[in-house]
């Protein structure tokens, strides 16, 4: 294994996971009801991005996620003291190596997108024109 990190090159495979996490936070930050947690984008980070979403608990968010064959981490990452003072029991977490493409957090930002607004159409919400964001009964899928 270090052998083949060494073929690679340390110092390309830090490059493109900096790449990956700015990337990955810049989506997050775009995702409607979404907040990152975590330093902002160009800070020198790990490949990773804690979040919470107003619509769902982040171990629920982690279930749905895995149906569609997205894996992210929910909880709390051993960083209760960090969650307490931003006013959050647990969170989620999105985390990248040299091995994911940006094609792989368009794919998670994808999924995340149409599981919040599953979620959202559960609680009634209404859209800026006062409309239902459900599209009725239809729109639940079970899970299991």
């Amino acid at each position: 294994a270090i052998d083949y990190l060494t073929k690679i090159g340390m110092d390309r495979i830090h490059d493109y996971e900096m790449e990956l996490a700015n990337y990955l936070r810049r989506r997050l930050e775009d995702v409607k009801g979404v907040t990152v947690l975590g330093p902002p984008v160009g800070t020198d980070r790990a490949a990773l991005c804690a979040f919470v979403c107003e619509a769902v608990h982040p171990s629920d968010l982690g279930t749905f996620l895995d149906v569609e064959g997205v894996a992210i981490r929910a909880g709390h990452h051993c960083c209760q003291p960090l969650h307490r003072a931003l006013g959050y029991s647990h969170s989620a977490r999105a985390s990248l190596y040299f091995y994911n493409t940006k094609e792989d957090v368009d794919n998670f930002i994808k999924v995340l997108e149409d599981t919040l607004k599953f979620f959202t159409s559960l609680s009634g919400d209404r859209d800026e024109d006062g409309e239902a964001e459900s599209s009725g009964d239809d729109a639940f899928v079970p899970l299991f």
